[in-house]
C-alpha cells in the first residue's frame, strides 16, 4: 500500500513541476511585452458615417489628419479633438460635399508610443444646424 502513495506523489509533483515552468515561462513572456496586444492593433482612423478620414499621422509635435466631407451637404468644421492625449484644434474650415482638407492638432506626444483614443468632429450644416459632432476612434504609433 505504501508503494501505491509514493507513485502518486511522484505523479502529482512531476506535473506540479512541469505546470510550475509552464507558468514561469508565460510570465516571462508576460514581463517583456511579447503578450501585449496592444502592439500588434492596426491603425485606424473611423470617424462616425459621413465623415471619412482619408489619411492621419501622428508625430511628437501633434496629430495631422485629412477629412472628406461625404455627407452629402456643406459643412464648416469647427473644432476637432482627441480625448487621451487631450490634443484639440479649432477651426472655420468650409467642407463642400465630396471635398477634402487638411486639420492639424497640436500636442505633446512621445516618440514611438501607441495611442488609442476618442475623435470629436464638430461642425456647422451651412444653412442648417450648429454645432453637430460626429464621433470616433484613433489608433496609431506615434512616429
Amino acid at each position: 500500500m505504501a508503494r501505491k502513495g509514493q507513485a502518486a506523489m511522484e505523479f502529482i509533483m512531476t506535473y506540479g513541476w512541469a505546470i510550475l515552468v509552464v507558468l514561469v515561462a508565460i510570465a516571462a513572456l508576460a514581463y517583456f511585452g511579447v503578450l501585449s496586444p496592444g502592439k500588434y492593433l492596426p491603425e485606424k482612423c473611423m470617424p462616425s458615417a459621413g465623415i471619412g478620414c482619408t489619411s492621419f499621422k501622428a508625430t511628437t509635435t501633434g496629430i495631422d489628419f485629412v477629412f472628406q466631407n461625404a455627407l452629402g451637404k456643406d459643412i464648416v468644421v469647427t473644432d476637432v479633438a482627441t480625448t487621451d492625449p487631450a490634443c484639440s484644434g479649432s477651426y472655420n474650415t468650409t467642407l463642400v460635399n465630396g471635398a477634402s482638407s487638411t486639420f492639424a492638432l497640436s500636442c505633446g506626444l512621445t516618440s514611438g508610443s501607441k495611442i488609442s483614443t476618442d475623435l470629436i468632429i464638430t461642425y456647422d450644416e451651412i444653412g442648417g444646424l450648429a454645432g453637430l459632432k460626429n464621433t470616433g476612434t484613433l489608433t496609431t504609433k506615434v512616429q
